[in-house]
């Protein structure tokens, strides 16, 4: 009887297990990313420019491991935050970007920026404000209680 379980047991056992197995391998949403720009997160940076929200722009290179560590600490930002902010990807090596990599102050990647251009304003997040996503919250939902208040002024 004892032996009759333990092999319907490993039986079981391995079904599931190869069925576990077989999901992870052909399960997209599960698939490995190896270099941030896998990640498809936010709007383009011309198209954030044009709009009334601010953009939290994530200035990122592909060969740097931070950036790769931050991106799913980035993603759940973006999940939170996608309806007060414009939420933009970088790479500081397209030359596209050029002019805007030249502009900000680059001392390392990943560097985040909470970027308004309705207020000409930019503000850059520290990587002990942005590797703390507690932290990161704080400041975010700071900078828009003052540019609620900002709103709120009328303009002479």
């Amino acid at each position: 009887m004892k032996k009759k379980l333990l092999i319907t047991l490993g039986i079981v056992l391995a079904v599931i297990l190869t069925s576990a197995v077989t999901f992870a391998l052909t399960n997209p949403s599960l698939e490995q990313k190896h270099k941030p720009s896998d990640y498809k997160i936010g709007v383009k940076y011309s198209e954030a420019l044009q709009s009334d929200k601010p953009m939290l722009a994530l200035l990122y290179v592909d060969w740097c491991g931070y950036c790769l560590k931050f991106m799913p600490k980035y993603k759940t930002v973006s999940n939170i935050y996608k309806d007060k902010f414009n939420i933009v990807m970088l790479n500081a090596e397209d030359p596209a970007n050029k002019e805007l990599v030249e502009d900000v102050a680059l001392s390392g990647f990943p560097t985040l920026y909470i970027i308004d251009p309705k207020y000409d304003n930019r503000v850059l997040l520290n990587n002990a404000i942005y590797m703390d996503l507690k932290k990161l919250r704080v400041e975010l939902d700071r900078y828009l209680r003052i540019r609620g208040l900002l709103d709120s002024v009328p303009i002479k």
